[in-house]
């Protein structure tokens, strides 16, 4: 039986060890309440995860397929297509200042598909637009075949997938000109077959069967001979790109086409009031056709102005969207196209950038596929299905008189 004086404690009376002992039982307790207090915090927060981090889960689920990138330009622009010499996974700006586009940014980006551009200056028009156009052609070719670690040459909506489930980047060809085909069905026909999959009606010039966005307006939109230049096109499963056309070429389009038509690096008029844009009463025909409008990047198409940021960009994609539905969305960015481009996007490493902001706008992880590739893969797949590619070839010729210029035979 222990002593009961040795374990008495006076009333009111503590011993000064005793004290001490309170004193710090208590620090420790207080002490634990504020680490409890400062940690329960910081572990909720670590399973909160920012937009970016989320953007950048859902596009590597959901890689981007972007319309138009003019990388074969700036090739043919700064290099003179020689690029042998160097390699697509360095730092491109060291070669060119203002490069958009190497392979690194690429896989940074999440792409997933690219339209690449084969692009020549209207200036070549009536005289070697053709000779040019076949020289991107292969120049496209070529990195796609040199690089075939990082990309995967695609013509189809499956192909696409196929690339992408390798782990590669789809790489199709976009014609961005019709003034590269000479007024030629059979010229038409022959990108088609070395892989072209859309061709732009024109660029910043009229054709002589097509107007322009240049105001000129020589045709009064397609005449008879475009029209039959988009006939062809839906016969043969190339997909009709009314980017950089007048409003009534666009128009016309609507009217005849039997597929659905894309614009593969455009904006909406409605927030910038240029003529390279969509107006509202143009959207809803594209609604009406299925097509897909691919935002552009261009500050001067943003914003009409030399400035713009990732949140002018987005209020593109909500425009449209409230307009006709999120349907009829994808990214067209023209990197390597253009001279400048928003704050926040400034090249293919940036695409996240958007999507975070698109994210923050309270747009879903559904809407978000549909945008960066869905949509697009809806549109190629219903051109693949409405082409009849056994159908006998248009033997058209178009007037002598409509194409009398002194460098054409």
């Amino acid at each position: 039986m222990p002593n009961d004086d040795k374990y008495r404690i006076d009333s009111g009376r503590v011993s000064k060890s005793n004290k001490t002992l309170f004193i710090f039982v208590g620090a420790l307790i207080l002490a634990a309440a504020i680490a409890v207090a400062i940690a329960v915090p910081i572990a909720l927060n670590s399973n909160v995860k920012t937009n970016l981090e989320t953007a950048n889960e859902i596009l590597d689920k959901y890689p981007i397929i972007d319309g138009h990138n003019d990388w074969a330009w700036q090739f043919r622009d700064n290099l003179q297509n020689v690029i042998n010499n160097i390699s697509l996974w360095d730092d491109l700006t060291e070669v060119y200042p203002d490069s958009h586009t190497d392979i690194p940014r690429l896989k940074k980006g999440k792409v997933g598909a690219q339209f690449w551009a084969c692009f020549v200056h209207c200036n070549s028009a009536h005289k070697d637009a053709v000779r040019q156009g076949l020289e991107q052609m292969d120049m496209i070719r070529r990195f796609i075949e040199a690089y075939s670690d990082t990309f995967q040459f695609a013509t189809t909506a499956k192909d696409i997938e196929d690339a992408n489930a390798a782990g590669k980047i789809a790489s199709l060809i976009g014609v961005e000109g019709g003034h590269m085909i000479d007024s030629s069905l059979a010229a038409l026909r022959m990108y088609y077959a070395l892989g072209a999959r859309y061709m732009t009606l024109t660029h910043s010039c009229d054709t002589p069967w097509a107007d322009a966005s240049n105001r000129n307006y020589s045709n009064g939109g397609l005449t008879d001979f475009g029209k039959r230049v988009v006939a062809e096109m839906n016969r043969i499963g190339i997909l009709v790109d009314i980017s950089h056309v007048s409003d009534q070429t666009m128009k016309d389009v609507f009217s005849v086409t039997t597929a659905p038509v894309i614009y593969s690096h455009s904006s909406a008029r409605h927030l910038c009031d240029h003529v390279r844009n969509v107006p509202d009463d143009i959207l809803q025909l594209l609604k009406e056709n299925n097509g897909i409008i691919m935002i552009n990047f261009y500050n001067d198409y943003v914003t009409c102005s030399t400035t713009a940021n990732t949140t002018d960009v987005a209020d593109h994609f909500d425009y449209i969207k409230s307009l006709i539905g999120v349907e009829y969305l994808g990214f067209g960015a023209d990197y390597d196209g253009v001279t400048r481009v928003p704050t926040g996007l400034e090249d293919v490493s940036t695409y996240p950038n958007l999507v975070a902001e698109l994210l923050k706008r309270g747009w879903t992880e559904d809407e978000l596929r549909m945008i960066t590739r869905d949509n697009l893969l809806r549109v190629l797949r219903k051109a693949e299905s409405v082409a009849r590619p056994s159908n006998d070839p248009d033997e058209t010729w178009i007037s002598a008189s409509s194409v009398n210029y002194p460098c054409r035979t």
